[in-house]
């Protein structure tokens, strides 16, 4: 079953308390602390736009890549209504490709979880290495094999609104490092009816050194790690951890 099919209708209604504001913040902050405080940028895995139109927003020439068709028609819904000039392409992460390369590249919300296997996340960041400019910046999150094993686990999650409601069953598998969700959606309708629908994703969980090995195969250098969206190091308990890691494999100009 596709992730993010009929998902995408209600991702936002469902993902309405990630922070997305004070996110941005950390990486306007980031980007802007290592000399990028305009130009091109790609938001990785953009999933419907919200973080793209942000960083649009602050300033910057915006490129999303998704490799879901209907995570795109939200993201192009929100461009039309605000009136933005965002290129959306429909592509793979390990496989994008782009027209030249780019200031910078963020990747949000632990999409780089999704790449199930090592040789693929290894080509996603050569990819990443080959489209950014010389001495470009790349910032990243992933969910820590903490946050698999010990708080999502296998566990039963549900939530129930006015609008829909889920529920959601886990299964954590320490030995592969694979996370399954399978979450079962009731959304509203007209007249009091709800429809339901189901999806499951998988998640892989890297532990933060094999991530440093990976980029520097990659021929990016880590400048550093941080606990979640704050510029604090990483702890034992961290659910998710912030990279910041810079292209050094090519020539600057002067």
């Amino acid at each position: 079953m596709e992730a993010y099919g009929e998902f995408a209708e209600v991702y936002d209604l469902f993902m309405e308390e990630v922070p997305y504001g004070a996110w941005c913040d950390y990486l306007k902050q980031q980007l802007r602390e290592h000399g990028v405080r305009d130009g091109l940028l790609l938001d990785l895995g953009c999933g419907t736009g919200t973080m793209t139109s942000l960083l649009a927003k602050a300033g910057y020439d915006m490129i999303g890549v998704d490799r879901s068709e209907e995570m795109l028609r939200q993201a192009y819904e929100k461009k039309q209504r605000d009136g933005q000039d965002i290129l959306y392409l429909c592509q793979d992460m390990s496989a994008f490709e782009l027209y030249g390369t780019v200031r910078g590249i963020v990747c949000v919300c632990d999409a780089l979880n999704y790449i199930l296997e090592e040789k693929q996340l290894l080509e996603t960041f050569r990819l990443v290495n080959n489209y950014l400019d010389p001495g470009g910046l790349f910032l990243f999150d992933m969910n820590t094999p903490y946050k698999y094993s010990r708080i999502l686990g296998d566990h039963v999650f549900a939530q129930n609104r006015q609008e829909g409601s889920y529920i959601w069953e886990n299964h954590f598998d320490r030995e592969s490092g694979i996370n399954e969700y399978a979450v079962t959606f009731y959304v509203r309708q007209e007249e009091e009816r709800y429809r339901r629908f189901e999806e499951i994703h998988y998640q892989r969980a890297y532990s933060p050194h094999r991530i440093r090995q990976l980029l520097s195969q990659a021929g990016l250098a880590l400048e550093a790690v941080y606990d979640g969206y704050r510029k604090a190091p990483p702890r034992a308990d961290s659910q998710r951890i912030c990279f910041v890691a810079r292209e050094c494999t090519k020539k600057q100009e002067g």
